[in-house]
């Protein structure tokens, strides 16, 4: 992850675990278009989702009876993960909940899948785009609160630093690694990542980061604090990094430099 962020778990969950979730979810679709041109006669005008997934015995309310089924209720939580960009309504999710138990039981799809692949990456886009456009709306405001904020500097890439504490060390250049510890958090006050929750500072080089980590650590000195608020085009742009960081999000980090690294 250092070639690009500073965080190096963003949801709590083991990476493998996300990996596999991320390359089943790429798999199933792919096989979803590529096998379907043989399965296309039953398509219903107006199908109606099936009704045995509410039906079933995991309420919202349930807890997994067995080591088996916290493993299953996983594997459920993983494959939403993948989901995050269509921004499901309750309503579009039963459509979900239709398809992937009828691709799980091996009943004939509703619909023809290879011609709804256009239709799918566009909902994706135009939705990604969708919530670019909020988040960007949401940290314009938010930068420009913190830029007033008592000691904070506006720099003229979009960042804003505020010093919390000062130290009088050794000013690190673009071509060093610095020990730091840092908690990162979403302007909603969400913590993604913590350095310190961890219990260990963390070791990057300074060309390594997302530019907006870059700028402000060549801008700190060995014992300084400081609040550094990262629009979203210095941080994870317009990909974001789902499932915690949407595309267009404005990112706060707390960071203090330890030392520098030579």
């Amino acid at each position: 992850m250092l070639s690009r962020p500073p965080i190096e778990d963003r949801s709590g969950v083991p990476r493998i675990f996300a990996t596999l979730a991320v390359v089943w979810i790429a798999l199933f679709v792919s096989a979803a278009f590529a096998g379907t041109s043989a399965t296309n006669e039953r398509r219903a005008s107006s199908p109606e989702p099936v009704s045995s997934l509410s039906n079933s015995p995991a309420h919202a309310s349930d807890q997994p009876p067995s080591a088996e089924a916290r493993t299953l209720y996983t594997l459920g939580q993983l494959i939403s993960r993948t989901l995050d960009t269509f921004a499901l309504s309750p309503d579009e999710l039963q459509w979900v909940k239709a398809g992937l138990e009828d691709g799980v039981l091996k009943r004939d799809p509703r619909v023809d899948l290879a011609a709804e692949a256009d239709g799918l990456h566009k909902m994706q886009d135009a939705r990604r785009l969708a919530t670019v456009e909020r988040e960007r709306e949401a940290g314009l405001a938010f930068i420009a609160a913190m830029a007033n904020a008592p000691g904070s500097k506006r720099h003229p890439s979009g960042i804003v630093l505020q010093p919390l504490l000062s130290g009088a060390g050794e000013q690190p250049d673009a071509n060093d690694h610095v020990r730091v510890h840092y908690e990162g958090r979403l302007i909603d006050g969400t913590v993604f990542e913590s350095s310190r929750t961890r219990g260990t500072p963390a070791t990057l080089p300074v060309r390594g980061v997302i530019p907006c980590w870059s700028e402000a650590l060549q801008a700190m000195r060995v014992g300084d604090r400081s609040r550094v608020v990262c629009p979203a085009e210095l941080a994870y742009g317009e990909r974001g990094a789902p499932p915690v960081i949407k595309p267009g999000a404005t990112l706060v980090f707390d960071i203090e430099l330890l030392g520098v690294v030579r």
